[in-house]
């Protein structure tokens, strides 16, 4: 599969922009391939790239404990936590944040079964924005609407581990 054979318009992160953006858009793009088992993005590793899954599925976890911490009674020495298995018909966008800021990864993606993936990366995705703004202004809204669910979603998880580190401490205080 090349770049020219994928359906553009199907992916969210393009619906709508017209066809001369499109043609902007797309040569920013790249196409990687992975196997079941590679890891296209790693918790803790910088990176510059943002990707979206045209094809395959993937798992996206993230580490339970802060880096270094050691828990004596976990029976595993860094316990992860699946956040969610991904699947091509929506086509989902990893790595967004690092085309912001250069912090490290916050999440593993690592692919279960063979996958395909249009990559673009931080100078390439800009210098289109430069050149481009009203695309850029149509790219930036769709990515933020996109964090935007992402950090309600985190929310979320944040008052459920609470109420349940919270039930667990009140136990403790209860048992003799």
């Amino acid at each position: 599969m090349t770049t020219d054979r994928i359906d553009w318009g199907s992916i969210p992160l393009f619906k709508d922009l017209p066809a001369p953006a499109m043609d902007k858009v797309r040569p920013i793009f790249d196409l990687r391939t992975l196997e079941p088992g590679e890891n296209l993005i790693t918790e803790g590793e910088e990176g510059d790239e943002m990707f979206i899954l045209v094809e395959g599925r993937v798992r996206v976890s993230k580490s339970m404990l802060i880096k270094g911490m050691e828990v004596p009674l976990l029976e595993m020495d860094n316990p992860r936590k699946v956040l969610a298995t991904l699947e091509e018909i929506d086509h989902p966008v990893f790595g967004e944040i690092a085309l912001m800021d250069r912090e490290t990864r916050s999440a593993t993606v690592q692919a279960v079964a063979p996958s395909r993936f249009l990559v673009t990366d931080r100078l390439r995705f800009f210098d289109l924005l430069d050149k481009e703004p009203a695309i850029g202004v149509r790219l930036f809204k769709r990515l933020a609407r996109r964090m935007a669910s992402t950090i309600r979603r985190n929310n979320g998880e944040i008052v459920k581990l609470t109420t349940a580190l919270a039930l667990a401490l009140s136990r403790n205080k209860t048992t003799p």
